[in-house]
This record gives C-alpha cells, sequence and structure tokens, in this order.
C-alpha cells in the first residue's frame, strides 16, 4: 500500500469499541451462537470474570449488546446476546475492515 493510499483511509471509522480482541471475540461468539451465557463466553474467551464483565460491559453501554439475568436451580444466571444496534456496529465494523484490507 503506498503512503497516499495509506493516508486515505480514515483510521477514525474503525469502531473502537467492537476493535477490542475480547469485544470482537464476545460480538462474535454472540452472533454465530445466538444468545450466550457468563461461563460459556469466559470458557471462550479464555478470560477472567473481571475482564470479561469489563468488556461486557462497555458493549452494554455501548447499546450492542443485551442482557437478561435469572435463575436457574437457584444459581444466578446472566444471559447475552447481540442488539440490533450491536448487528448493525458489528456490519460496519466487517466492512470498515474489508474496505482496509482492499484499499478502497
Amino acid at each position: 500500500m503506498s503512503t497516499e493510499q495509506t493516508a486515505i483511509f480514515d483510521y477514525q471509522e474503525i469502531d473502537d469499541i467492537i476493535h477490542a480482541r475480547i469485544r470482537l471475540a464476545i460480538m462474535t461468539i454472540l452472533l454465530v451462537r445466538g444468545k450466550t451465557d457468563f461461563a460459556t463466553l469466559k470458557k471462550q474467551t479464555k478470560t477472567s470474570d473481571g475482564n470479561l464483565s469489563t468488556h461486557l460491559r462497555k458493549l452494554e453501554d455501548a447499546g450492542y449488546i443485551s442482557l437478561k439475568k435469572s435463575f436457574v436451580e437457584r444459581k444466578p444466571i446472566t444471559v447475552y446476546w447481540v442488539s440490533a444496534k450491536g448487528k448493525k456496529a458489528y456490519a460496519n465494523y466487517l466492512a470498515t475492515i474489508e474496505k482496509l484490507v482492499n484499499n478502497q
């Protein structure tokens, strides 16, 4: 990629909320699996409770994911899924990365 082409791409277009590695993994898992509980997300992302909670909160605050807390056999369970806003943001993120990769 030439210097001129590099200057044309606006890196500000990349969604910082999704772009973080763990948040990208969370969004991808939720889009592929659908509704997913905290324990499964923790296992899939191979991260700590605190780190996962922080990333989930950022996605929730952005309106990209929704959650429901309930009890199953007296144990608290939190289930997450991607909201309509999150699906749109993810599609835009992928389009932006594709544009970068294809030098457009």
